[in-house]
């Protein structure tokens, strides 16, 4: 069963909403209602987040994004649509039991940290534990235990005010943490920090989701984040979901020119992995390594450099050898997960394509360095809809 559930999703402000809804069913656009007086701030917003996942919703300012993640958890009540938690609807909950959802099953971790300036920093982050009615010695041990796994230990008599922004964020994360819940809504909890301290934040999440493997719907509007930390992602404009897929989907297959504008900046060395990018370990030829391709175009060129190519190089390898060269040469070899930025490094000390091995030591794949430098000078192309998956992908001669 998956942990969360967006089904058919609208929210209309102004007059008449149930009316506008229908309008938007039927094809109209935002531009249509507000001349009307009515704001359709999410349209028809559908998505599954599975459990410990992490599901990015990211848009510039004025997407929905926001309001659509009120609605998770019935801070706002959708105009039509349903939102499913555990297999339960809670738009159909009654008040007092969608508090209690609320309080025993979502946690809320907001953008401008939410601390209560009176209380210290081991009292603010038991308060979620205050609210669920725990009592008071096993709270504040909890809400120490989550500030430890915040890193914070050793600030717990602190004040708000005499930490650093980083510091009063992983004291709201750890408030959050502490009160155990099973859903974690983030809503741009990162971005009124520096960019250093954001990063370490950053980290600091990525981390503690490899220990307590928690379901978290975060929401940004900085891609190169999103790209980072989603383990699915939802692109919104004007209230819509324009497109739903992992980072390499959309990196590498956008659905629309607005996506493709969208993620021309982003720094695809540190978003594709290695299994993105790989090709068969049995190829019907050899596809030597870059030196040796150098070899073999030297022929063609007659001089000095020819010759140097053909002293200090072997003969390309035999049809059907490079899968054995790459899994039995011992040389280092990369996982599925390893970014194309740390792929480089491992190119350059290989003198054939680098194997990808899976933690057993199967061999996945290959990854020719023509094909590398084809995948990174990609980045000076704005991506289009029509860009072929990664597997489809024609290689870049070595010596072009």
């Amino acid at each position: 069963m998956s942990r969360l559930q967006a089904d058919h999703l609208y929210k209309v402000f102004g007059r008449r909403p149930d009316e506008s809804v229908k309008k938007l069913a039927d094809g109209a656009n935002r531009d249509e209602l507000r001349a009307e007086g009515t704001t359709a701030a999410v349209i028809d917003a559908s998505f599954v987040v599975e459990p410990g996942q992490i599901f990015v919703v990211m848009g510039l300012s004025g997407s929905g994004k926001s309001t659509l993640l009120r609605m998770l958890n019935g801070l706002l009540e959708p105009t039509a649509g349903r939102v499913l938690f555990d297999g339960k609807d809670l738009t159909a909950l009654s008040p007092r039991d969608l508090r209690a959802v609320r309080s025993q099953k979502i946690s809320m971790v907001f953008q401008h940290f939410a601390l209560f300036p009176h209380r210290s920093v081991l009292e603010n982050a038991a308060y979620g534990l205050e609210v669920q009615g725990v009592p008071r010695t096993e709270r504040l041990a909890r809400a120490a235990e989550a500030l430890e796994l915040c890193g914070l230990a050793g600030w717990e008599d602190s004040w708000p005010d005499e930490l650093s922004g980083g510091m009063q964020q992983r004291v709201g994360l750890a408030r959050a943490l502490a009160t155990d819940t099973d859903l974690l809504l983030m809503d741009e909890s990162f971005s009124a920090l520096d960019p250093l301290i954001r990063r370490d934040m950053q980290d600091q999440l990525l981390e503690l989701q490899k220990r307590l493997k928690k379901t978290i719907v975060f929401i940004t509007h900085d891609l190169n984040e999103a790209m980072r930390l989603g383990d699915r992602i939802a692109v919104m404009r004007d209230g819509r979901i324009v497109q739903l897929g992992s980072a390499e989907d959309i990196l590498l297959r956008p659905a629309n020119d607005y996506v493709a504008s969208f993620i021309q900046d982003v720094d695809r060395s540190r978003v594709l992995t290695a299994a993105a990018v790989m090709t068969d370990p049995e190829p019907t030829a050899a596809v030597p390594g870059p030196a040796a391709s150098t070899a073999d175009a030297a022929p063609t060129v007659p001089g000095p450099a020819a010759s140097t190519a053909d002293a200090a190089e072997p003969a390309a390898a035999p049809a059907g050898t490079r899968r054995a060269a790459a899994d039995a040469c011992g040389c280092e070899t990369v996982g599925p997960d390893t970014l194309v930025a740390d792929l480089c490094a491992v190119s350059a000390r290989v003198p054939h394509p680098v194997a990808v091995k899976d933690a057993d030591g199967t061999l996945l794949g290959v990854v020719p360095q023509s094909r590398l430098i084809g995948f990174i000078g990609d980045e000076q192309r704005p991506p289009t809809a029509c860009d072929a998956p990664a597997a489809d992908v024609e290689e870049v001669p070595a010596h072009a």
